[in-house]
């Protein structure tokens, strides 16, 4: 176990794998199942980091790739690391470029080496290997870092699938060595495999010999069916060791964080509550509301009555609307805000529900409320 993290389970529910457990690090500690609101660039899109912790947000997650092209990693290394950079003392995830990458499509070129890409900013060219995604996050001084990936196309071949998990777990080889600051963060692994529960099960079993402070799930939620999903989790939690947290990277509709915690994940992140927010949308008790509708122009109550957020406390849905239709920023920083509060108090619900082993009910209770349908 990494001396920058501790990990213990805290309460199993009785009827599901889900369990509530406690990650301890550097910089505080975290209540897992846990949700990460993402600040790609150092930041929580339109928030500031107070209102983000306002929302209860326990850790925040940052990425490799954009920081490494700005401001630049030595930059932030000169500031005293992340935390100081952006103000924010809770614990910080980076990712490990990786996706980024490989989303560039024509404008990347994988090798054993590593990715050769053009900036999606101006064109320059850049090599980002195992030890340069280290040696970047190292740089950033996050309490967790991610093992360089290849997050292989939903739909690639069997044959690449096995190639490209296959290089995965060399390239976490490399990252363990290039890994500097032990000491101060963590490394997780990640499993790969893509849709092949054999291969799933043999990227498992590499990457596990390397008793890694932590786990990811990686190559879900890439535009598969939510039925796909499912079929990946119903056994991939159950590779990984108990007693280390395990993450599915990228996820953050209420749904996927309800079937995650039902099998055993402790972490998730995405961009959607903010996305979602910038174009109107909310997330309430009683399930999605688009600010945009006409029938809220002469709405003076709040966003989401059962909610206890600094928006909904204090502006009215008749408020956000005009703001939303005059494209003002406020518009973005109060629904997102909101979003965030809404996914950190769902997840308080869902430990206190593992504590008192009805998780399961509070399941189905959120569904019939948020998705008007039964579990």
């Amino acid at each position: 176990m990494s001396k920058a993290l501790e990990f213990e389970i805290l309460h199993k529910d009785a009827k599901t794998k889900a369990r509530k457990g406690r990650i301890t690090t550097l910089h505080g500690s975290i209540e897992t199942p846990v949700f990460m609101p993402v600040g790609t660039q150092a930041t929580v899109k339109a928030m500031k980091p107070e209102s983000v912790e306002d929302t209860g947000a326990q850790i925040i997650l940052a990425n490799t790739y954009h920081l490494m092209l700005r401001p630049g990693s030595d930059i932030v290394r000169e500031a005293g690391g992340l935390h100081k950079f952006m103000n924010w003392n809770k614990p910080i995830l980076t990712d490990s470029g990786g996706y980024q990458v490989f989303s560039l499509g024509a404008m990347r070129k994988i090798t054993e080496e590593g990715v050769r890409f053009a900036s999606h900013i101006d064109g320059s060219r850049h090599m980002l290997s195992p030890e340069r995604s280290i040696e970047v996050q190292n740089d950033l001084g996050s309490d967790i870092i991610m093992a360089f990936d290849e997050c292989a196309p939903k739909d690639a071949s069997r044959e690449y699938i096995e190639r490209s998990q296959a290089r995965t777990t060399r390239w976490l080889e490399r990252c363990i060595e290039a890994h500097r600051n032990t000491d101060t963060q963590s490394l997780f692994g990640i499993m790969q495999g893509g849709f092949y529960k054999d291969l799933r099960e043999e990227s498992a079993r590499e990457i596990v010999k390397f008793d890694l402070p932590g786990y990811a799930i990686g190559g879900i939620s890439v535009g598969e069916k939510k039925e796909e999903f499912v079929e990946v989790l119903d056994y991939a939690p159950d590779l990984l060791p108990e007693d280390k947290p395990r993450y599915v990277m990228g996820i953050g509709t209420p749904d996927y964080i309800f079937e995650s915690v039902e099998r055993g994940v402790d972490m998730f992140d995405c961009v959607e509550p903010t996305r979602i927010a910038r174009h109107g949308m909310a997330m309430t008790s009683e399930g999605r509301l688009s600010i945009k509708n006409a029938r809220f122009e002469r709405d003076f109550g709040p966003l989401d009555p059962k909610c206890d957020c600094y928006t909904c406390r204090t502006y009215s849905r008749a408020y956000l609307r005009h703001l939303f239709k005059e494209g003002e920023t406020l518009s973005q920083m109060l629904l997102s805000e909101h979003n965030l509060r809404f996914l950190s108090h769902m997840c308080e619900n869902i430990r206190t529900a593992i504590d008192e082993d009805r998780f399961t009910e509070y399941k189905r209770d959120f569904y019939s409320r948020y998705y008007n349908e039964e579990t």
